[in-house]
């Protein structure tokens, strides 16, 4: 099938779900029927149900920034560990490390009970910098993403992780990456795709076992090794690319931000551009409803989580069930 259902497609028609919300980000179906995501610059995840009715489901603190359904029903957060942020013309706009940053961490959240604990806050002797976006496998581990941060002259740089849920492993699978932000597996889960946030680029892992890439062709211009370019987004240079997911046919569906919207790329590196004007931050979307075409989407700039219905079906993770 390919790219031809996204062929042609103008902007979407968005449904306004649920608004006033502070940087949401991270949608999550879960099997209640609601959708959960992370207010950023609030330090809380937030359920949304379907006739938008909101209700606080755990305070997190710091920066709660992807979310993830383990195989324990718990969910997984990478916590950044707090942002700068501001109103800007009615506007949030979240900056730089928070004055009262507490340091990256993965943290696990109980949502029966609002418990949370923290799994990760290290590896092998270094600080997770900003996790950002998190995917399982359908082997029970997890990848996450550490964007790291920018300083007045120095950049710390990205990598990817492999970790388990129950806090007894984490592995770094690569590094370096250039502000690796979405993260997200094939419907097979033969690849990891990345996306780099300033770059504009979609990168990919072979993976020869969980948390472990293939490096037998890799090419010149890698950064970590296993390292292969899917896509440059057109028009790098005026947008920036945020979180991702991954439709039933295997394409990679990727917030677009400053020319708002999602792109698509298929397996082979053929783009499609879904325009959402309105917000300039379309930073992710998860896909629900029993024919899994019903894709909710985070408008972050505005506060506001939407709804469409979506041209493919979203591909079925391993442990969400809504």
């Amino acid at each position: 099938m390919g790219l031809l259902p996204y062929a042609g497609i103008g902007p979407l028609e968005l449904e306004e779900v649920a608004a006033g919300l502070l940087f949401p980000e991270g949608p999550t179906a879960l099997p209640d029927g609601s959708v959960l995501v992370v207010e950023m610059c609030g330090g809380r995840l937030t359920k949304i149900w379907p006739d938008g009715r909101t209700e606080v489901a755990a305070e997190t603190g710091g920066g709660p920034n992807g979310l993830a359904i383990g195989p324990d029903g718990a969910v997984y957060v990478c916590n950044n560990g707090g942002v700068a942020w501001d109103w800007v013309d009615g506007y949030v706009v979240a900056y730089g490390r928070a004055a009262d940053y507490t340091g990256g961490s993965i943290q696990r959240v109980d949502l029966a009970t609002g418990e949370v604990t923290t799994l990760y806050t290290h590896h092998d002797g270094h600080p997770l910098n900003a996790p950002n976006d998190i995917a399982f496998d359908a082997h029970g581990g997890f990848y996450f993403t550490d964007f790291g941060h920018v300083h007045e002259r120095t950049r710390d740089r990205g990598a990817l992780y492999y970790a388990l849920p129950d806090g007894s492993e984490l592995r770094q699978v690569a590094f370096p990456l250039f502000e690796p932000n979405g993260v997200g597996l094939s419907p097979d889960g033969s690849r990891v795709y990345v996306s780099e946030s300033v770059t504009a680029r979609v990168v990919y892992f072979d993976v020869d076992e969980p948390g472990v890439f293939s490096t037998r062709d890799d090419p010149p211009y890698h950064y970590a090794p296993g390292t292969h370019l899917l896509a440059r987004i057109a028009g790098h240079g005026s947008q920036c690319l945020d979180s991702l997911a991954v439709d039933a046919e295997g394409n990679v569906c990727v917030g677009t931000l400053e020319n708002p919207g999602v792109t698509v790329v298929s397996p082979e590196g053929e783009q499609a551009f879904l325009p959402m004007p309105g917000d300039a931050l379309t930073t992710n979307l998860c896909f629900t409803g029993p024919d899994r075409r019903t894709a909710y989407l985070t408008r972050s700039a505005t506060g506001v989580v939407a709804r469409t219905t979506w041209p493919v079906p979203g591909a079925r993770l391993p442990y969400e069930t809504g």
